[in-house]
């Protein structure tokens, strides 16, 4: 038999991207692999902390060797806003978008920002996780109350929404501008969280104007709120990312979580791999990996909690958790003015609370 050239190259890239296909693929995934490895690498644009992705980088590095990762941490916001203006400015862009916007993610994929791909992992995910064979809900991110546990003892905890307005109404007076929450105005996600909040039930706005009441701290990140929860300028928080507030105290035993019993919002990271993708198959390969349960052990260790049932993470009670479904009803509250009035009816309220005596 003559071997070429040709056949060595090609026996060279098909030997160790069969060793690493996983067992369960089909054998054609070898080809996407090696299409991979000859991109080179993955530019991801993402909003999950950089230090919490670095493991699963590292391991999706040592799986599929000679193909790295470019990792750009950005806010939800930017991420949509540099996507666009990569498309239109016809720049290089990320390969792969992953983000706890849902909303902003889901206009993405409406508008015509992502590209179809059937991921293998697909029959391992919750059928809710999947639209259009374009966004992929990656985790499932319970919304928390945040305390610092000196300010409030623990039998003093609220574990429903009902709970947590009778005691910022009867303990008004030693809450005021102790208590935090997202400024919907600068933060999507606490945007999101609220018109969900609305979206359950009518009580939602006497909650708000139980809170706004307090004279509370508007914030546009986690970390900040957290930062005040722990040193103690801030009794509690509503409406905060879950994991990372889980994540906080388990290194920091002045803070507590809780997670409402009445209901909780579970919103999804969602990835997508861009329409103009350079980097195709790599991006494909990243997707896969941080759908299967390797990936996504990987990040139920940095309190990323998986969405797959099959991987052991905390999870909720079935009738506690309210999943933010992922679709075309999340661009319903993006409508310009829609999202205006929204808005004016929230300083409303801030304002209505701030004359309170």
């Amino acid at each position: 038999m003559r071997i070429t050239m040709c056949s060595i190259i090609a026996l060279l890239l098909a030997t160790p991207a069969a060793a690493q296909r996983p067992a369960d693929y089909p054998s054609s995934y070898d080809a996407l692999v090696a299409r991979a490895r000859g991109e080179r690498g993955v530019r991801v644009y993402g909003n999950a902390d950089a230090a919490a992705m670095a493991p699963l980088i590292a391991a999706f590095q040592r799986t599929y060797p000679g193909v790295s990762v470019r990792y750009d941490e950005l806010e939800s916001r930017a991420i949509y806003d540099r996507v666009v203006a990569d498309a239109r400015g016809r720049r290089p862009s990320a390969d792969l978008v992953w983000s706890s916007g849902m909303d902003l993610q889901a206009k993405l994929i409406n508008d015509g920002y992502a590209q179809a791909y059937q991921s293998p992992e697909k029959a391992a995910l919750p059928t809710a996780a999947v639209w259009k064979n374009m966004g992929y809900g990656v985790t499932t991110e319970p919304v928390a109350i945040v305390y610092n546990r000196r300010a409030i003892p623990a039998a003093q905890v609220p574990r429903t929404h009902e709970a947590l307005e009778r005691m910022l109404t009867d303990r008004r007076g030693a809450l005021t501008g102790r208590v935090a929450t997202y400024d919907p105005a600068r933060s999507n996600v606490g945007y999101l969280y609220l018109t969900q909040d609305y979206a359950i039930t009518r009580d939602t706005r006497s909650l708000l104007q139980a809170i706004a009441a307090t004279r509370p701290w508007v914030a546009r990140t986690t970390d900040a709120m957290l930062a005040a929860i722990a040193d103690g300028r801030i009794a509690i928080a509503y409406n905060v990312v879950g994991p990372y507030a889980l994540a906080q105290a388990r290194r920091d035993p002045r803070i507590g979580v809780v997670f409402p019993r009445d209901y909780t919002i579970v919103a999804s990271r969602v990835a997508f791999i861009t329409r103009q993708a350079q980097r195709p198959a790599a991006a494909r390969l990243f997707l896969d990996f941080l759908l299967s349960r390797t990936g996504q052990a990987l990040l139920a260790r940095e309190w990323l909690l998986p969405v797959r049932t099959d991987v052991r993470a905390p999870r909720l009670a079935r009738d506690q958790a309210r999943p933010i479904r992922l679709g075309p009803q999340l661009l319903v509250n993006l409508d310009s003015i829609k999202r205006r009035r929204f808005l004016a009816d929230w300083r409303t309220i801030l304002a209505e609370g701030a004359l309170r005596k």
